[in-house]
C-alpha cells in the first residue's frame, strides 16, 4: 500500500462544506452582465490549454475548452462515484450533490449534500491544489486532491491540460472495506467550437461590444471511446472523427486514465450512454463496485451520445491506507479565433499537434505527478509558512491565481519571432478582450512575479502595436448608453497605445482595441502604463534583461510623444479632455488630473531611466537616446511643480483641475506609489503622499459603510457621494483596493493595508464569488464584470511586504 501525496491540507485554504449553499449570493449589478452564481471552484488544467472547473458541490461545470470562450454548465456524465462494502452493508453515490436537471441519469444515487444540521465534507482550494474530504457518509475516510502542474517559473508544464485526481484511502475500523472508485467522462470532442463562424459583433446595453458564442454542445456523431494500456497504465481514450486531414478547432481527444497495481481491480466501459438512466453501468458499480467490461469503440451515431468509465475496487484491512492517482488530460491543438486565423497552444511543442496526444499527457502524468507535486509544495510552502501573513491572505494570494487558468487564456506555440510562444488573459468574460493595459497596471503582479518571460511576451505585443493604425470607424458606446449623438473614432491610430490586445473573435495580438466603449486614443493613462509597466518587468526581473528595453523603446518614444500632444495649453502635462479617458471609463475627469498627471510624471522618469540604461550599455544610438533623455528631463521639470500647484489643497491631491469636486479618489497617487516602487524620485513631497494616503483610508474606506466593504472609489471627505447615482465613484474595486494596499504597506501603514484587504477579501469569498472574482462590488451587494483580471493586484501587496521584510 502507498501513502498519499501529502496528509496535511494548509490551515489556509479556502473552505466550503460540500453542496452547502449560500443564502444570499451577491448577483450582477447589470442584467446584461454575466452571473454563473456561485457555484464555482477552482480550475484544473494548464495556461492557455483550456480548463475544467469542479465546484464545492462536486459537479464538474466550467469548460473554457474553447480559447477565449466561456460554457458553464454541469455535464453530469462527468463524475465521480464511490462504492463501499462494509461487512453485511454496501452503499454507491455519485459524488455531486445535485442530480440532473433534465432526467437523465436517474438510476444513480447522489451524496448527500452538507446542510446546517449534517456535515457530509469539505471542499478546500489552494491555487492549484483543491481537496475534497469526504465525511460522515462513507466508513472509510476518503480525501481527493485535485491539481494541474502549475509552479512559478515553469514554462512547460504549467501548460499541459491534465488534472490529477489523488485519492487518499483509509479504513479507520476494525473490519474489511472494499472501496470502487468510479470515473465517468462523457465523449465532448467537437463541443467546444463556435456553431458561429463570423458572429456579428453588437454593442450591449452597458455600452461594450459582445458576440454570441454558440458551442456544439450535445453534438457528437463519429465520437468514439477505447480502451488504451501498457504495463503500467489503464485508461478509457476519447476520440472523433474529424472532417479532414487537418485538425480544426473542437477536433482532438479526452482520457482517463489510471495506474495498474496488484491492490487493484480495475474495470471499464467504454461505450454507456449519459442521457439515458445511466442503469447501463450503476447497476452493476452499486452492487459491488463493478463494471460490466463491455469494450465497443462504435462511433456515436446521429443524435447519440457516448461516455466511458473506469472503475478501481480494492480491499482495506484494517488501519490500512491506498494512494490512486486518477488523470483526466484533454488535447485540442488549435484556437481559432476569425474564421481561418489559428493558433497551436503552446503544449502542442511537447506533444505535437495531431489532437491524439491526450493519452501520452495522461501516462506523463501518471509517471510524473510526484515530481510535479513537490515542485509546487517547494513554490507554496516558503509562503504558507510565513508567520507574519494571515492565513486569509495567503489563501486570496493563490486562489486570485486562478485567472491565470480559467481567464479565457491563451498560450501559443513557440515562434521564431516570440521563443516561448505569447501570452494574454481576458481583461474579465464580460470584457471579453485581451490583457487591458490599464487593468494589468495592478492585476500583472502575480505573472511578473511567478512567470516574468510570459509577462514580456506580452509587453512587447503592446511594443509592436503602437506603431500601427486602423481607420475602422466604430461607434462609441459610452455615448450611447448615455443617451448622446451617435459618436464614432477610428480604431487605432498610430503612435498611441492600445487599450488591449484584441479579441477572441478577430486576431489577437495583431489587430487590438477590440472595446468601443470609449474612444482609448484619447485616454491619458495608456502611454504612461505602458512605460511604467516595461520599467518595472525590467527592474524586478533582474535588471539585466537589457534587450527587453531595446525592444520596447521605440514604442516608448513613439506613445510619450503622442500623450504630450495632449499637454494643450503647453504647462508640461496633458489634460483630461472632461470625458471618462482614463481606466474609470464612467468618471469624468477634466485639465490636469491627479490620477493620469502622476502616471505622467512617474512615467516620464522611468524613460529617463530606460535611456540612462541603454546608452551606458550602448544599445541604439546614443546620441539620440541621450537626446530624448533631455527632452523628458524637460518636460519633467516644467510639469512637477504644475501637478503640486493645480492639485494640491493642503491635505490630499484634487481629482482634477477644472471641476470643482472636492472627491478624494482612492488611488489619485498611483504614479507615487510606482515611483517609489521603482526606485524613482518621489513625484510628490513624501509628507503630502502620506496626508493624502491618510485621507483615502479615512474617507474611501473607513467612512464609506464603515470599512465593511472596502475603499469605495472616490467620495467626499466626509464618506459621502458627490452624486448617489454615479456608477465608478461609489464602487469598490477589488484590484485597485489591492493596489491602495499595497501602497498603505510602502508608506509603514500595514495594518491599515491588512485591514482594508481583509474588508475585500472577507467580499469575494463569503459572498459566492470565489473563483469568480469581480471588478466592483457595491454597498448594496452586487456586483460587475466577473472573473476580473486586476485581482490579481493582491500579488503587489505580497512584493512590497516582501521587499519590507528584506
Amino acid at each position: 500500500m502507498t501513502k498519499a501525496l501529502s496528509s496535511v491540507i494548509p490551515s489556509c485554504t479556502w473552505s466550503r462544506p460540500i453542496g452547502l449553499g449560500w443564502d444570499k449570493p451577491y448577483t450582477v449589478r447589470y442584467p446584461s452582465n454575466l452571473d454563473d452564481g456561485p457555484w464555482h471552484g477552482m480550475p484544473l488544467g494548464g495556461f492557455g490549454a483550456g480548463c475544467i472547473g469542479r465546484s464545492s458541490r462536486g459537479d464538474f461545470n466550467l469548460w473554457h475548452i474553447d480559447g477565449g470562450e466561456h460554457t458553464f454548465q454541469n455535464i453530469p456524465a462527468c463524475q465521480f462515484s464511490v462504492f463501499e462494502s462494509h461487512g453485511t452493508f454496501s452503499q454507491a453515490y455519485a459524488l455531486a450533490t445535485e442530480p440532473p436537471q433534465d432526467g437523465s441519469l436517474a438510476a444513480w444515487q447522489w451524496y448527500p449534500a452538507s446542510t446546517t444540521t449534517q456535515h457530509t465534507g469539505t471542499y478546500h482550494a489552494l491555487y492549484p491544489r483543491s481537496w475534497f474530504v469526504y465525511e460522515n457518509v462513507f466508513e472509510a475516510k476518503l480525501t481527493c486532491e485535485q491539481f494541474s502542474p502549475i509552479w512559478a517559473g515553469n514554462y512547460r508544464e504549467s501548460s499541459y491540460p491534465v488534472a490529477i485526481f489523488n485519492w487518499n484511502a483509509h479504513n479507520p475500523t476494525d473490519a474489511p472495506i472494499t472501496l470502487s472508485i468510479m470515473l465517468t467522462w462523457q465523449n465532448m470532442v467537437g463541443w467546444f467550437t463556435n456553431a458561429l463562424k463570423s458572429p456579428e459583433v453588437l454593442i450591449r446595453d452597458d455600452g461594450s461590444p459582445v458576440y454570441t458564442y454558440q458551442p456544439r454542445l450535445g453534438e457528437s456523431y463519429g465520437n468514439y471511446n477505447l480502451i488504451l494500456e501498457n504495463t503500467e497504465y489503464f485508461s478509457c481514450f476519447l476520440g472523433g472523427v474529424g472532417s479532414g486531414d487537418s485538425v480544426a478547432e473542437g477536433d482532438g481527444s479526452w482520457c482517463i486514465a489510471t495506474v495498474k497495481s496488484p491492490w487493484i481491480e480495475v474495470f471499464y466501459h467504454t461505450r454507456w450512454l449519459p442521457g439515458d438512466t445511466g442503469e447501463d453501468i450503476w447497476q452493476s458499480f452499486s452492487v459491488d463496485g463493478s463494471l460490466p467490461n463491455a469494450q465497443d469503440a462504435t462511433p456515436a451515431s446521429e443524435n447519440t451520445q457516448v461516455g466511458a468509465a473506469i472503475a478501481l475496487r480494492f480491499t482495506l484491512q484494517p488501519g490500512e491506507t491506498l494512494s490512486i492517482p486518477v488523470v483526466v488530460s484533454w488535447d485540442f491543438p488549435v484556437t481559432e479565433f476569425a474564421a481561418g486565423i489559428t493558433y497551436y497552444r503552446r503544449y502542442t511543442d511537447f506533444f505535437g499537434s495531431s489532437g491524439n496526444e491526450a493519452w501520452a499527457m495522461a501516462t506523463t502524468a501518471l509517471r510524473e505527478y510526484k515530481n510535479w507535486y513537490q515542485e509546487i509544495l517547494a513554490w507554496q510552502q516558503p509562503i504558507i509558512d510565513r508567520q507574519d501573513l494571515p492565513d486569509w491572505f495567503k489563501m486570496a494570494l493563490f486562489n486570485e491565481l486562478y485567472d491565470l487558468t480559467s481567464g479565457g487564456t491563451l498560450w501559443s506555440a513557440a515562434s521564431e519571432l516570440d521563443c516561448i510562444g505569447q501570452f494574454a488573459v481576458l481583461e474579465c468574460l464580460d470584457y471579453r478582450w485581451y490583457e487591458s493595459l490599464d487593468v494589468r497596471l495592478y492585476g500583472s503582479f502575480g505573472l511578473l512575479m511567478l512567470f516574468p518571460e510570459l509577462e514580456k511576451s506580452v509587453m512587447r505585443a503592446f511594443a509592436r502595436a503602437i506603431p500601427h493604425s486602423d481607420d475602422d470607424q466604430r461607434v462609441i458606446g459610452y455615448y450611447y448608453t448615455i443617451g448622446a449623438d451617435r459618436t464614432t473614432a477610428a480604431r487605432k491610430v498610430a503612435g498611441a497605445t492600445p487599450h488591449d490586445l484584441g479579441a477572441p473573435n478577430e486576431h489577437v495580438w495583431e489587430k487590438t482595441n477590440y472595446t468601443c466603449y470609449q474612444d482609448c486614443n484619447l485616454w491619458k493613462d495608456l502611454g504612461s502604463d505602458f512605460v511604467l509597466q516595461v520599467y518595472r518587468d525590467f527592474l524586478l526581473t533582474g535588471a539585466d534583461d537589457v534587450q527587453f528595453l531595446a525592444d520596447c523603446w521605440d514604442g516608448i518614444v513613439q506613445t510619450l510623444n503622442y500623450l504630450k500632444t495632449f499637454d494643450l495649453d503647453g504647462d508640461g502635462i496633458p489634460e483630461n479632455s472632461g470625458a471618462p479617458d482614463q481606466t474609470f471609463d464612467d468618471w469624468r475627469l477634466q485639465g490636469v488630473s491627479a490620477y493620469c498627471g502622476g502616471l505622467w510624471l512617474a512615467a516620464l522618469e522611468a524613460a529617463m531611466a530606460i535611456s540612462e540604461i541603454l546608452s551606458n550599455n550602448h544599445v541604439g544610438d546614443v546620441q539620440e537616446l541621450r537626446k530624448q533623455k533631455s527632452t523628458y528631463e524637460t518636460w519633467l521639470t516644467q510639469s512637477r511643480p504644475v501637478y503640486q500647484e493645480k492639485l494640491w489643497n493642503g491635505k490630499y491631491f484634487r481629482l482634477d483641475s477644472e471641476s470643482g469636486s472636492d472627491v478624494v479618489m482612492a488611488d489619485q497617487l498611483c504614479g507615487q506609489f510606482y515611483a517609489r516602487l521603482l526606485g524613482l524620485p518621489d513625484i510628490v513631497p513624501w509628507d503630502g503622499a502620506l496626508s493624502a494616503l491618510r485621507t483615502v483610508y479615512d474617507a474611501c474606506f473607513l467612512k464609506f459603510c464603515n470599512g465593511e466593504f472596502g475603499a469605495a472609489n472616490g467620495v467626499r471627505p466626509d464618506g459621502s457621494p458627490e452624486n448617489p447615482n454615479a456608477t465608478h465613484p461609489l464602487e469598490v474595486w477589488t484590484g485597485i483596493n489591492f493596489g491602495l494596499a499595497a501602497f498603505l504597506v510602502q508608506m509603514a501603514m500595514k495594518d491599515e493595508a491588512l485591514k482594508l484587504t481583509a474588508s475585500v477579501v472577507q467580499q469575494i469569498y463569503c459572498n459566492g464569488l470565489q473563483f469568480r472574482t469581480p471588478e466592483a462590488i457595491t454597498a448594496s451587494g452586487t456586483f460587475r464584470a466577473s472573473t476580473y483580471l486586476r485581482a490579481m493586484a493582491i500579488w503587489a501587496i505580497y512584493l512590497v511586504l516582501s521587499e519590507n521584510n528584506s
